[in-house]
């Protein structure tokens, strides 16, 4: 019985945390010409109808294998104050490998480098890297 109580009450509690699934890295952006790409060539269909779309940095590059998925990403700081757009969190897709994309991005090493329309929607276009949060 008292082992009942124990995870009654664990579940209880559990209930007020947050457990959050989500990685922290760095977002750069890059401008056209984004043909062609690692991933894709020179098929223009690979880019969504949303530009929401990014390079890959070599933390998540995975070989290639990053080609294709979709990453929710969220600005959640940067250098200057008020720069994230608060509450916007865009899905984007990779097409690209960064450290090989023809424009080159706006910051080093950064974990993934948004197009121009991407890092916009979350941010001022006018820093060249932010903090975020991401999640595949």
């Amino acid at each position: 019985m008292q082992i009942l109580q124990f995870l009654s009450y664990f579940l209880i509690v559990s209930q007020f945390f947050h457990f959050s699934h989500a990685d922290v890295g760095t977002a750069a952006q890059y401008s056209p010409p984004y043909l062609p790409t690692a991933c894709y060539g020179d098929d223009q269909s690979q880019f969504p109808s949303s530009n929401l779309f990014a390079a890959a940095g070599d933390g998540i590059w995975d070989n290639g294998a990053s080609c294709g998925r979709q990453y929710l990403v969220r600005c959640i700081s940067a250098s200057q104050p008020g720069t994230c757009a608060p509450d916007q969190t865009i899905q984007v897709k990779i097409v690209d490998y960064a450290p090989t994309a023809l424009s080159s991005s706006s910051a080093q090493s950064a974990t993934i480098v948004l197009s121009e329309t991407a890092f916009g929607a979350v941010a001022n276009i006018a820093v060249d890297s932010i903090n975020i949060e991401f999640q595949q």
